[in-house]
């Protein structure tokens, strides 16, 4: 465990909201075991796996440091699109080897809707990311990441649509919460809701965080940990 990350002490109470296997599950220390530039290269099925993705500098990178507690697991970049491949996290302290896996994997996809790189590059990392989408098994649910001070675009419909036809469970988490004022943040949980109630694949419930708060890390980690069947849901 790196001295960046977060330790829990022996006999710490669970912030309220969270239980304490989940708690634990997001201090024990996050790392990367690989970056994925095409379908060839992806690790053997095993546990279970979430990913996120969400429009090129939605706070991705900085939402999943935040909520593994580690300021520099993903990479974090003020130029759009630099996660280029399917970047793999695990929690620390698993082999991976004769059972030894660990109970979950993040996936950080590249960021859509804009990229500083040629044609053929952007085309790449498309079929990328939607041959995983479709194909994973071990895949149990992508977080569609939305800027809180711009809520849905078409692009991110788009990309909603895809994953209803490819029925992979999707939940929107808006990030940046802390950048409007609470009213408008109400009313936009509200309205993006009531966008997606009729989408097939679309978990109900809408996600607002804020990286730099630390605003709805701790019900983002529950979600996950029900997602990837760490512990039932409640």
């Amino acid at each position: 465990m790196s001295a960046e990350t977060e330790t829990q002490q022996a006999g710490e109470t669970p912030a309220p909201g969270i239980s304490r296997e989940t708690d634990m599950l997001f201090r024990r220390g996050f790392v990367f075991i690989r970056g994925v530039p095409s379908m060839k290269f992806l690790p053997p099925e095993g546990p279970h796996e979430v990913a996120f993705a969400g429009r090129s500098n939605v706070g991705k990178s900085s939402l999943i440091n935040a909520l593994v507690r580690h300021k520099g697991l993903a990479r974090t970049s003020n130029t759009p699109g630099r996660t280029q491949e399917l970047n793999y996290f695990v929690p620390d302290g698993y082999s991976g080897k004769d059972g030894d896996l660990p109970p979950m994997a993040i996936v950080d996809m590249p960021g859509y809707g804009f990229a500083k790189a040629p044609k053929p590059q952007v085309e790449a990392w498309t079929k990328l990311v939607f041959d995983y989408l479709r194909g994973r098994v071990t895949l149990k649910r992508v977080y569609v990441l939305i800027d809180s001070r711009h809520g849905l675009k078409e692009i991110d419909e788009e990309v909603l649509g895809l994953l209803d036809k490819a029925a992979v469970s999707y939940q929107i988490v808006l990030t940046k919460a802390d950048k409007i004022k609470a009213p408008a943040l109400t009313k936009l949980v509200e309205e993006t809701a009531k966008k997606i109630v009729r989408r097939p694949a679309a978990f109900p419930v809408v996600l607002a965080t804020s990286s730099e708060k630390g605003w709805g890390l701790d019900e983002l980690r529950m979600a996950i940990s029900t997602a990837v069947e760490y512990e039932p849901a409640r």
